[in-house]
C-alpha cells in the first residue's frame, strides 16, 4: 500500500467509493474498502453512488495495520 500522510479525495457525479478506493489504493482486498468507511463515518449512507463534491478521507494505510471488516448487509 502507499506510505505518505493521509488525502482527501472530493467525488465527481457517479463516483463509487470502491473505485475511488483501488484508484488510490490500488487494491481492495486488503481492508482498504474497510479502512475508508471506518475514516469517514456517515460515508456508506450516502449510497453506492456518490454525488459530486463528497469529501473523502484517503487515510495513509500501512500493511501492518490491521482493519476490522465491516459488515455493509445483512
Amino acid at each position: 500500500m502507499m506510505a505518505g500522510s493521509d488525502q482527501f479525495y472530493v467525488s465527481s457525479d457517479g463516483d463509487v467509493v470502491d473505485q475511488i478506493v483501488f484508484n488510490h489504493y490500488g487494491n481492495t482486498a486488503s481492508g482498504q474498502v474497510e479502512a475508508v468507511l471506518l475514516a469517514n463515518p456517515g460515508l456508506s449512507a450516502l449510497g453506492g453512488v456518490l454525488e459530486a463534491g463528497v469529501r473523502i478521507l484517503l487515510p495513509d494505510l500501512t500493511d501492518d495495520a490491521p482493519v476490522e471488516a465491516l459488515q455493509l448487509w445483512d
